[in-house]
């Protein structure tokens, strides 16, 4: 069972929105309760409008042939959307996808990242080298949310893990 990582791609959009509503809806539940779930992966399964990802630095892990997790971030340094299928937690798929992004980032000259995580992915950043700068609560859909504001220095010599 092969792990491949590539650029996304505009035909990516279909199976990359069902990666993220699973890993919201099936990955998250432990977090988060099902009408916060809901709010947060509404329906329809592909977003409206334009793809947002196209205009950030996007990879995407295929394991056999099949998207298994995405990860994006914007040119200035805001990892916006971090997702792996449930089956996928453990496998490393969401630490290639990382080093991938950081290596761009850094190839890009940028010093720091930023990014808003769930309870889920505040321990897989933190993990990486994040640190967190302040707990938040948002409202999604009539939800309240919990997130995690979080930074990870690139600076020359600022910590990796191993």
């Amino acid at each position: 069972m092969t792990l491949a990582l590539r650029p996304y791609r505009a035909t990516d959009r279909a199976a990359c929105a069902a990666v993220f509503r699973r890993a919201v809806r099936e990955g998250a539940a432990r977090f988060y309760d099902a009408a916060q779930r809901e709010a947060w992966a509404p329906d329809p399964a592909v977003p409206r409008g334009a793809d947002k990802l196209l205009a950030q630095w996007c990879v995407v892990a295929e394991r056999d042939g099949s998207v298994a997790g995405f990860m994006s971030l914007t040119p200035e340094g805001y990892l916006d959307m971090a997702f792996v299928l449930p089956e996928e937690m453990g496998r490393g798929t969401a630490a290639a996808l990382h080093a991938a992004l950081l290596a761009r980032a850094r190839a890009a000259g940028l010093m720091r990242l930023t990014t808003h995580a769930s309870h889920l992915a505040r321990r897989f950043f933190a993990r990486q080298g994040w640190q967190l700068d302040a707990a938040e609560t948002v409202t999604l859909r009539g939800q309240r949310l919990d997130r995690f504001a979080m930074s990870r220095d690139l600076h020359e010599g600022a910590d990796v893990p191993a």
